[in-house]
């Protein structure tokens, strides 16, 4: 008996099946282009285990330096002024991880660093490609940080929450700022707890001519290490995994909402095509129960050809749905469309009976009533052809 993969191992291979079984127009390619290679990216990752762990949080909370701390030497520059980290930066973690083949630590520019609007964009969708993020605070958490961790909890992204430069503070203002902390969380962050570190501490030394200067001591990380460590060799594979899937479904979303996009575009050419041939059936011909029957048949096949442009093909239970759903809405419009064309074809043709009584002069009547007929056939097949494709798209 075979033995059954693992979580992750199963996610792994529904997912190169569901990618190599994609197809894609040129057109689809190259407008999800960066997407497609975004997830091709993550994908790569989850073969070859490659796990991202990303640090997110304002400037100037000590992302670089936290992440210096945890690799043991200064592989991101960090600098007294803020803004220091201008792009995306990446670096492999010698630390080893079961289940793991390498863990890659990522820098990320502040979230809210003034006229740098672009740079919060990229901290966010390098979050979001990321299989784990840590929130770093260094003091209590203010409106951009809340905003920020929104995007994050909707999304479902693995969260540390870190607070660094706990060496500022005694034990005791450090456990009521912690308190603080968790009270102004989004609920759904609650349970997160709040790991201290002092990435870089610092501390005053008294020299012989009486000036004070400060001394840097060794990082603090401890307690973050162990607990990544932890997590990692826990639910790492887990991880990867799980962004795998949700970068597929950020694809998939995307790639629905083009199709529909264009489907809809085919869709208002198409109407617009049946409701002209329509309307130029009903002006030329002077039959009333001839208007009706090929105004019907018009109607029916746009509804066809709707449901070939959606993919949808009529036939069946969606078939009998989709009639169910357009009966109650075209009952109204089909017996006001009756009426009014019963009136204005009896108004024709009696305007076409009386030409030979009036010298011809009633033919100059019966051109606006043609008209009249013409336009309430372009309405109608218009609002049919409408209603059919919003009821399609729900489909």
């Amino acid at each position: 008996m075979s033995q059954v993969p693992a979580t992750p191992e199963r996610c792994r291979l529904l997912l190169e099946q569901w990618r190599s079984q994609l197809q894609l127009s040129g057109r689809e390619q190259s407008q999800l282009g960066g997407q497609l290679q975004a997830l091709d990216h993550q994908l790569d990752r989850l073969q070859q285990r490659r796990l991202r762990v990303a640090v997110f949080g304002r400037v100037g909370v000590g992302k670089s330096s936290l992440l210096n701390a945890l690799l043991g030497q200064a592989a991101f520059a960090t600098d007294v002024a803020h803004g220091c980290t201008r792009h995306q930066e990446a670096r492999a973690w010698d630390q080893p991880i079961a289940g793991l083949a390498q863990v890659e630590l990522v820098d990320t520019p502040g979230i809210d660093e003034i006229a740098a609007a672009a740079r919060a964009r990229l901290a966010a969708r390098v979050a979001l490609s990321s299989d784990l993020v840590l929130l770093v605070l260094d003091g209590d958490l203010t409106s951009v940080e809340h905003d920020a961790l929104s995007p994050l909890l909707a999304s479902g992204k693995p969260l540390l929450l870190v607070l660094n430069r706990c060496d500022c503070w005694s034990e005791q203002q450090q456990t009521a700022l912690i308190a603080s902390i968790q009270r102004r969380l989004p609920v759904a962050a609650r349970h997160l707890e709040l790991i201290p570190v002092a990435a870089a501490p610092r501390q005053p030394e008294l020299l012989a001519d009486g000036r004070v200067r400060s001394v840097t001591q060794p990082p603090r990380v401890t307690p973050l290490r162990r607990a990544l460590v932890d997590l990692l060799e826990q639910h790492g594979e887990l991880l990867l995994a799980l962004n795998a899937l949700a970068g597929a479904e950020r694809f998939h979303l995307a790639l629905q909402r083009w199709r529909l996009g264009a489907s809809r575009q085919a869709a208002q050419s198409l109407i617009g095509r049946f409701a002209a041939i329509k309307a130029t059936g009903v002006a030329a011909n002077p039959l009333v129960l001839l208007d009706l029957a090929g105004g019907l048949a018009c109607d029916t096949a746009l509804v066809l050809q709707l449901c070939q442009l959606y993919d949808l093909p009529m036939g069946g239970a969606g078939a009998r749905q989709l009639l169910q759903r357009l009966s109650g809405h075209n009952a109204l419009l089909g017996g006001a469309q009756l009426a009014i064309q019963l009136a204005l074809g009896a108004l024709r043709q009696l305007l076409l009976l009386g030409a030979p009584f009036t010298a011809g002069l009633s033919l100059a009547s019966a051109a606006p009533v043609a008209l009249a007929q013409a336009a309430l056939a372009v309405h109608t097949t218009r609002l049919t052809g409408r209603l059919a494709a919003a009821e399609l798209l729900r489909g």
